[in-house]
């Protein structure tokens, strides 16, 4: 089979190459899908650029999310059977023909959901759920930020947040040119981060945001802490910038504030509470199915094509959610 390989880290494409690898064999509680589409996202240029944590040995098959066939289950897998289309999270190697995930990760993709919609939804719409239901607790009518709000998350939380009975949507970009796309997606307001970013959300939310989602680390912290109203929660779910991540500030300031900071990683969660996840999928994939939630999403022609996107994204120049034709 066809697998896209990381051989080493790099901030280029250098080492990023296309090889014929052995098909991978499922073993206990695992199941082997035949990949029709899989997602590409930025946690993937986290992995090429040897951010820690993220590839265990080198060389590398990305991949966190596809959609396919079942080719082959496990022993001790029951409810999956061969030819099930299906949508999964994937530890890694989802960039490839053939993809091994948990059973436990593996959500029978409904007859309404096209292969390209079902390869966005374990990683991109699942997290966004689950950082406005889970994480963030999100209420009826409650304002909500997100920084990077033309990317694959922000564009999927835009679509969320009404669906999910939110108010107020107020987004930030890196760039002047992605003012559109954030818009296009359903933000209120855009606003290009830079001098005066926290006087222009406080102008769209005058009593301070309920919620922020910021997958930046800590680099707008400070900023978040300053627009959040009592009671507010910041969910802080990556780290784009990648090094070190300083210290949270003093629990004093927090009770002063009444704010609350939450972490969210989906990775984390395939290995602690992979039925969270497995329930979040299911839950968007039927709000799409309803036709209640419709995310835009790219769709690269073939596995070639990856690394041009890969590095989009690490220049800050791609725009909403990405998918590849992989069968």
């Amino acid at each position: 089979m066809q697998a896209l390989v990381m051989t080493g880290p790099s901030r280029g494409s250098d080492l990023t190459e296309i090889r014929d690898m052995p098909v991978p064999v499922p073993g206990e509680g695992e199941v082997s899908i035949d990949v029709s589409h899989a997602g590409v996202n930025f946690i993937d240029v986290m992995a090429r650029r040897g951010d820690p944590g993220y590839v265990t040995a080198w060389p590398y098959v990305p991949g966190k999310e596809v959609a396919g066939t079942v080719r082959q289950v496990g022993p001790g897998v029951s409810g999956l059977a061969p030819g099930q289309r299906v949508a999964a999270f994937t530890p890694s190697g989802g960039l490839a023909e053939v993809a091994v995930a948990p059973a436990a990760l593996v959500v029978p993709l409904p007859d309404d959901v096209p292969s390209h919609l079902g390869a966005a939804a374990p990683l991109m719409l699942t997290s966004a759920l689950l950082l406005l239901t889970d994480a963030a607790r999100l209420g009826a009518g409650e304002s909500v930020l997100v920084h990077s709000a033309s990317g694959g998350v922000g564009s999927a939380v835009a679509r969320l947040v009404p669906a999910l009975g939110g108010g107020r949507l107020i987004g930030t970009v890196g760039r002047l040119d992605k003012v559109g796309a954030a818009r296009s997606a359903g933000y209120d307001t855009v606003v290009v981060r830079g001098e005066g970013t926290g006087a222009a959300i406080r102008d769209a939310a005058p009593d301070g945001v309920d919620v922020v989602l910021d997958p930046l680390g800590v680099e707008l912290l400070e900023l978040d802490l300053e627009v959040t109203g009592p009671g507010g929660r910041i969910v802080l779910f990556g780290n784009a910038g990648g090094g070190e991540v300083p210290p949270l500030p003093p629990h004093p300031r927090l009770m002063r504030g009444n704010v609350g900071i939450v972490g969210f990683s989906a990775s984390a969660l395939t290995v602690g509470a992979p039925h969270r996840l497995a329930r979040g999928l299911r839950r968007v994939l039927d709000l799409v199915a309803e036709g209640r939630l419709d995310v835009p999403v790219t769709e690269i022609g073939a596995l070639p094509g990856v690394p041009e996107v890969h590095q989009l994204l690490a220049e800050g120049r791609g725009s909403g959610k990405y998918v590849v034709r992989i069968a």
